[in-house]
């Protein structure tokens, strides 16, 4: 028995291939698929640059950069998969927290360096997984926390508020778009 002989003949839509196997244009031509996807993708670019000029705004009025590329990643990860655990608030909010834990230990125990800042990120990807929050754009974070050094009793804060600026943005995006997943699927 070779490989070939276990796979099913799947045949590619083409001039040879019978007319149920080739997808039928919707109406006026376009496939009906086309438009869902376009407007979800829409609504997605709308959702995530809203989340990202209100973490702007807030950084603007503290003068602190709250919109760091781990919260930029966060915000793409929980509008394009909702539904994935990696997008659930608990992930989101703990393992961002976890991330800037892991960033402050290393940095207590060794220089600002960019060897340092992948021990944090290592770190913290351990971290995130034995808490079960699995969020990979924290280890971002963690390696922000490194590099950047800014002052815990400032940082983790306004990192806590954003996270939370970011559930609550997708909560409100999944409530607007008509057939969008409902997020979260669980609160914790």
């Amino acid at each position: 028995m070779n490989a070939d002989s276990a796979l099913p003949d799947l045949r590619a839509p083409g001039p040879g291939a019978p007319r149920e196997d080739v997808p039928l244009p919707g109406p006026g031509g376009r496939r009906s698929s086309a438009w869902p996807g376009a407007a979800a993708a829409l609504h997605g670019v709308g959702a995530v640059t809203a989340a990202l000029l209100v973490l702007a705004a807030i950084g603007a009025v503290t003068s602190e950069p709250v919109l760091i590329p781990s919260l930029a990643a966060s915000a793409g990860v929980l509008h394009s998969t909702p539904t994935l655990p990696v997008a659930q608030p608990r992930s989101v909010v703990v393992a961002h927290l976890l991330g800037a834990g892991a960033g402050y230990v290393v940095l207590a125990l060794a220089q600002s360096n960019p060897w340092s800042a992948a021990l944090a990120g290592g770190l913290t990807f351990a971290a995130t997984t034995l808490a079960r929050t699995p969020h990979s754009p924290a280890c971002a974070t963690a390696v922000v926390v490194v590099l950047q050094a800014p002052a815990p009793a400032r940082f983790v804060p306004l990192l806590l508020g954003s996270t939370v600026v970011l559930v609550l943005a997708g909560f409100a995006a999944s409530r607007v778009r008509r057939g969008a997943a409902r997020y979260p699927v669980r609160w914790w």
